[in-house]
């Protein structure tokens, strides 16, 4: 049984003994922590009513942990609007739709289905910082609880927001609903039977698109390992192939990351989804800007020609962002962390290379939605097959392996030293080190884990040998570091 308790929220395993997995008690311990630090984050008189979303994916859990948190929300005097089956974007958009002061989202994202989690935000829709986070567990673990008196109790309310949020979508001025249309494309959809199957075929059908489903039943049994890596959707480029489909489109169980297939069977790469995106946004801030005479700066005022992605991301989305003239940030690894650059920098576009695309136009959260019509409406413009749209990207290959230590505090030490030994390198400490080598246009990442004592290294090289071999060096050299 595993309980994992991070700034991000509360995930575990179901069943089991309280604090060693994610139980009834964790539940409504943590949903009582929310409750007390959203008062302090956003006080109001005494007779004021707050309003919390509280949406969820498939897995076969949901229905229990949702329970448990609307009725924890209800005994601490809070209103619920309960989503229902909705994806992770879908609940983010709900709590700008309801104006509420925050949303809870029950899932596991990409882990198993004996896993589910509770994924808090704030009053935009946005997953909260660190700090808001810290002291929310740390009130949870406070056991002092005083919850609200039987006339001051919240009520329950419940909405459907997917045609809301695919209205917003398609409302984009960037997503050209007609050319997709005209296109006639026609996809396989594997949804891994969770609520991407409720919501995508509607988007889809809506864009035109003729849809074969793969595991669309909101089941919550995944037919497959639920993570979008290539290994896992070996059904998925099959059924391409056979079904002579334009696309093969997967995403996760709560929809926020997507993985795309060519229509030969081979996988377009998580990274490339964000980067393919980013093409398209960039080259038509500037069509636009052609077109009325004016600078881009002006035409997609209020954002810059600027994109922004995680340390662990690929170099390909800042190499297509200079081709277009605009400006690649990098943040520390974790969706409020690239949301927090974009905001500073005021990025058009931005996410992270697990296939995660984050739009400020519609909203800083990652969607595979908007992915999906921005992608297709790219398609339609340029009229060509999805292998050889991956064929005009600059080629990279990333190679993840990892070290495990036997004392967490190794890892400081090889990282400093790290450091050390690639001065000469151009270095990025703000989440582990980065050395990037760029004569080479390759990088390696080092960073630790926050559960285990290990350290993840990435490296990234124009081929998979290339790669390979400096994460080889790394790994040799933090053995030396370990010996001594």
């Amino acid at each position: 049984m595993t309980l994992i308790k991070s700034i991000s929220g509360i995930r575990g395993t179901i069943g089991g003994a309280p604090g060693d997995a994610l139980t009834p008690i964790d539940i409504v311990k943590f949903t009582y922590a929310y409750c007390v630090k959203l008062r302090e984050r956003r006080p109001k008189p005494a007779d004021a009513r707050y309003k919390v979303v509280v949406g969820k994916d498939a897995r076969i859990s949901g229905e229990m942990v949702e329970q448990l948190v609307c009725g924890s929300l209800i005994a601490c005097g809070v209103d619920v609007v309960k989503a229902g089956f909705a994806s992770t974007p879908t609940t983010e958009m709900a709590v700008i739709f309801e104006q509420a002061d925050g949303g809870i989202i029950l899932t596991a994202s990409h882990n198993p289905k004996q896993w589910n989690a509770l994924k808090l935000l704030n009053e935009k829709g946005e997953f909260l910082n660190a700090a808001e986070g810290a002291a929310i567990l740390e009130c949870a673990d406070s056991d002092n609880f005083d919850f609200a008196d039987v006339d001051s109790l919240g009520t329950i309310e419940e909405k459907d927001f997917t045609d809301m949020h695919l209205d917003a979508v398609l409302a984009l001025e960037a997503v050209d609903a007609e050319a997709v249309r005209k296109a006639g494309f026609k996809v396989v959809l594997d949804a891994v039977n969770s609520v991407g199957g409720i919501i995508m075929p509607r988007l889809l059908k809506r864009l035109g698109v003729e849809c074969v489903e793969l595991n669309c039943e909101p089941t919550g049994q995944f037919a497959h390992n639920p993570e979008p890596l290539p290994a896992n959707l070996v059904q998925l480029c099959d059924a391409v192939v056979d079904s002579k489909a334009d696309l093969g489109i997967s995403v996760d169980p709560d929809v926020d990351r997507l993985a795309l297939i060519c229509e030969d069977g081979k996988p377009f790469g998580e990274e490339y989804t964000l980067v393919s995106v980013a093409d398209y946004l960039l080259s038509y801030a500037a069509e636009q800007a052609e077109k009325a005479g004016k600078p881009v700066e002006e035409i997609i005022a209020p954002y810059k020609l600027a994109t922004v992605s995680n340390l662990s991301s690929s170099r390909a989305l800042r190499d297509v962002t200079e081709k277009h003239g605009g400006k690649y940030y990098a943040s520390a690894v974790g969706e409020v962390n690239v949301t927090t650059r974009m905001k500073e920098c005021g990025a058009l576009i931005g996410g992270e290379g697990n296939g995660g695309v984050i739009y400020p136009a519609l909203h800083y959260g990652r969607d595979a939605m908007v992915g999906v019509a921005l992608f297709l409406t790219n398609l339609a413009h340029k009229k060509c097959k999805v292998s050889e749209l991956l064929k005009t990207y600059p080629a990279y290959t990333i190679a993840k392996n990892r070290i495990e230590l036997s004392d967490k505090s190794l890892i400081d030490k090889i990282l400093d030293q790290m450091k050390s030994i690639y001065a000469k390198e151009d270095i990025n400490d703000i989440d582990g080190v980065k050395i990037s080598f760029e004569a080479e246009r390759k990088w390696v990442h080092l960073r630790r884990s926050n559960t285990e004592p290990i350290i993840r290294v990435y490296a990234e090289a124009p081929t998979m040998d290339e790669a390979e071999k400096l994460a080889d060096e790394i790994i040799r050299i933090a053995d030396s570091i370990i010996k001594g």
